[in-house]
């Protein structure tokens, strides 16, 4: 039975929410606020966390951007508003696995919640397969698969976010190949079209300030104009 934590605070909400999912053979428990969550999670092993990203008196991105430093928990954040587009790309940018726009029927919750819950099934099993690899190498830089850690020529280490270091992980096992933007999409684990693009973009914008001496002119992370990117480095594996 997986344990889904629903963090919102709007009762009827969260009341509805729980009923469906208990009936569903899930188990489930509810908070109203980031103080809640936290007594919650820290209690027991939870599978999954369903978190609005507009309580009351908090800042349910900062709750996920604090989250994703210390736990790789599923996360599906929702948005109140259909035009708050900001809201669900931040998300998914910190580290949130999936959104849900406001209002949404049970039946789409269950499926998105089974959805994520076998993405990360799948990626636990892949990254225990990965780690016996270990490590990345490129122009001095190394990545370790087991400690999700990237270092730099200097020696520094170089936070990523899990987005971050899910597609430098899928650029690193396929370097000098063309990858799609339908590919990395799948190796950062963001599955909604209406943020497809931006979500892909901005994570390697971001990826290239981490990496490139010069973010404008790229030498590693290379654009191919309306089909993907490139790693133009080679790279070895440890």
């Amino acid at each position: 039975m997986k344990h889904v934590l629903a963090v919102d605070d709007d009762p009827a909400l969260r009341a509805m929410i729980a009923d469906y999912l208990a009936d569903r053979h899930f188990k489930v428990s509810t908070a109203a606020d980031g103080r809640e969550m936290a007594r919650i999670l820290a209690e027991g092993e939870t599978d999954l966390l369903l978190l609005d990203v507009r309580l009351n008196d908090e800042d349910g991105l900062e709750l996920v951007r604090d989250l994703r430093t210390r736990s790789d928990l599923p996360i599906i954040v929702m948005s109140g508003h259909r035009r708050e587009e900001v809201d669900r790309v931040l998300g998914l940018e910190l580290g949130a696995d999936d959104y849900l726009t406001k209002p949404f029927g049970m039946r789409e919750l269950l499926a998105r919640i089974r959805a994520v819950l076998r993405r990360a099934q799948s990626s636990a099993a892949a990254s225990n397969k990965d780690a016996k690899r270990t490590r990345y190498r490129f122009a001095g830089w190394e990545l370790s698969l087991r400690t999700r850690r990237l270092t730099s020529p200097s020696g520094e280490r170089v936070p990523l976010t899990k987005g971050e270091f899910n597609l430098l992980a899928a650029f690193l096992d396929s370097p000098q190949r063309l990858l799609t933007r339908e590919q990395l999409l799948t190796a950062s684990r963001v599955h909604d079209q209406e943020v497809f693009d931006r979500s892909i973009d901005v994570q390697i914008l971001r990826l290239r300030r981490k990496l490139e001496a010069d973010p404008s002119d790229p030498q590693f992370i290379r654009t191919e104009r309306g089909v993907g990117y490139i790693f133009a480095a080679p790279v070895e594996i440890l």
